[in-house]
């Protein structure tokens, strides 16, 4: 964790981090992907939702607290 919040973006990006890092969709998948055809269906649409989660991740780097471990300078 990254202590208090230093701004909006700050906050947005650590909850899009804690979403990748700790949220299991084995349950989910087990539900879901009920035979080969629905496996691959689940593992596309939650590999495409990782992505996109990342990419919003990685709007935010650059706005981070310039401390953060994960600041980077905007290019």
């Amino acid at each position: 964790m990254s202590g208090k919040a230093k701004s909006q973006t700050h906050v947005e990006f650590e909850v899009l981090k804690t979403i990748v890092e700790k949220i299991d969709l084995s349950r989910l998948k087990q539900s879901m992907a009920t035979d080969k055809v629905a496996e691959k269906r689940f593992d596309k649409g939650a590999t495409r939702v990782a992505q996109l989660i990342q990419n919003l991740m990685n709007r935010r780097t650059h706005k981070l607290p310039k401390d953060h471990v994960d600041y980077e300078v905007k290019e």
